[in-house]
C-alpha cells in the first residue's frame, strides 16, 4: 500500500484542497479519503481514475500533479 496515498496527500497539501472537498466532489464518505491518505486502504483502479477527474473539476494542476506523482514518468 502507499504509493496512491502519498500521491494524493501531496497533492491536497500542496494545492490547498480538503479531504471534504475532495469527498463531496466525488460523492462518498470522506472517510474512505482519509483511509487512502493515510495508507490504510488502496483505492481501486476505478476510485483512481475518480479521485482524478473530482480533483481536475477542483483544480486541473492537482489532477495533473496527482497522475504525475502516482504514474512518474512513463516515458522514461
Amino acid at each position: 500500500m502507499g504509493k496512491v496515498g502519498k500521491a494524493l496527500r501531496q497533492v491536497l497539501e500542496t494545492y490547498s484542497i480538503n479531504q471534504n472537498r475532495l469527498a463531496v466532489e466525488m460523492g462518498i464518505d470522506r472517510a474512505n479519503i482519509s483511509r487512502w491518505v493515510n495508507e490504510q486502504r488502496d483505492p481501486s483502479g476505478d476510485a483512481i481514475f475518480e479521485i482524478k477527474e473530482a480533483l481536475k473539476k477542483i483544480d486541473s494542476d492537482a489532477a495533473k500533479e496527482f497522475v504525475r506523482l502516482y504514474l512518474g514518468d512513463l516515458e522514461g
